[in-house]
């Protein structure tokens, strides 16, 4: 039998691999000690020598050069969560180690949480919902709104969770535009999307949300000059990466413009400083990172390493491996 462990942070272990996925890796695979953390195993790396497989999570290794001369027989590993930028090395590529992620996984609650907000927005809910705690009145009906009915949204970048937003959004009637320069329109059209520039998606959609990877090309993609831009009543939906966003300038034109809405799960710096006037201003959402996979969601990152370990022993294709070649656009 295959010789396997688990090593990942302690506090997630049981939400990411909850005891029915345990059992089903334990009777597939030979776990020979009990989950470890990455601080336990750099104590004593001779626990690596027989291992074959690695199941892992947030905290995992680093597949260093230390790590990997002490774990010769390694062949895969199975990492159930989405971003490998801290465990991925050379010296991994390099000895031929399958890995594989549950970056998908981890996609669907963000892409959930997405069309939740999307559809909330386009009713102008959080804009109505602090008109009325401010003034304890109903505007007048019927409410103006654009609404889920020929709207434009505007998606940036169709990474694994902007497609995954395209594809909640098909039964509804709604425009979906995209700017994304490494999509071809063949894709676009099978996605039911119109692609277009940066600028385009600032001036066009009434909904803008952000799922753009962190990369050195896309930091601070975003400014001013696309903020001032948007539409009058629009929302900006980020989900990805704050720093993507230059925040300073985002800041300038959300003062100046209290009828864009900005739902912010994520920001830079992650939470913001105490004296940020994002806490302050009534046009801005915080949310606590909370889009990506929490609590019982996370167990189904776990079963997706699960389902691929099945494959690895079936000689199949990995349906999540990842390649060095894909790696560098990879948030």
């Amino acid at each position: 039998m295959i010789k396997g462990l688990f090593i990942m942070n302690k506090e997630p272990f049981d939400l990411v691999y909850p005891e029915e996925v345990r059992k089903e890796i334990e009777s597939l695979a030979d776990i020979y000690a009990k989950q470890m953390t990455t601080k336990v195993i750099q104590k004593d790396l001779s626990i690596l020598e027989d291992v074959e497989v690695i199941f892992s999570g947030w905290g995992g290794p680093q597949l260093n050069r230390t790590l990997l001369d002490a774990a010769p027989n390694l062949k895969a590993f199975f990492y159930a969560a989405g971003s490998l930028k801290n465990i991925v090395t050379e010296e991994s590529w390099n000895r031929d180690i399958l890995i594989t992620n549950a970056v998908k996984a981890n996609a669907i609650p963000v892409a959930e949480f997405t069309l939740s907000q999307i559809l909330f927005c386009l009713k102008n809910g959080w804009e109505f919902s602090r008109k009325f705690r401010n003034t304890r009145q109903y505007p007048t009906k019927p409410f103006d709104v654009p609404g889920a009915y020929k709207s434009t949204v505007g998606i940036i970048s169709l990474s694994t969770v902007g497609r995954l937003v395209c594809e909640l959004l098909k039964p509804f009637d709604i425009k979906v535009i995209a700017y994304d320069p490494f999509v071809k329109e063949e894709e676009a059209n099978r996605l039911g999307v119109e692609l277009c520039s940066l600028e385009e998606i600032f001036i066009n959609a009434n909904i803008v949300s952000l799922h753009t990877p962190l990369l050195d090309e896309t930091n601070g993609m975003i400014g001013k000059e696309h903020f001032t831009k948007m539409l009058p009543n629009s929302s900006f939906i980020n989900t990805a990466r704050g720093a993507i966003v230059r925040e300073s300038e985002m800041i300038g034109v959300l003062r100046s413009r209290s009828d864009i809405t900005a739902i912010l799960d994520v920001t830079f710096p992650e939470p913001p400083n105490q004296d940020s006037p994002l806490f302050s201003f009534e046009n801005v959402i915080l949310t606590p990172h909370l889009a990506g996979s929490e609590g019982k969601e996370c167990g189904r990152m776990g079963f997706y390493m699960l389902e691929e370990f099945k494959r690895y022993l079936n000689g199949d294709s990995l349906k999540w491996l990842i390649n060095k070649k894909d790696f560098s656009m990879l948030a």
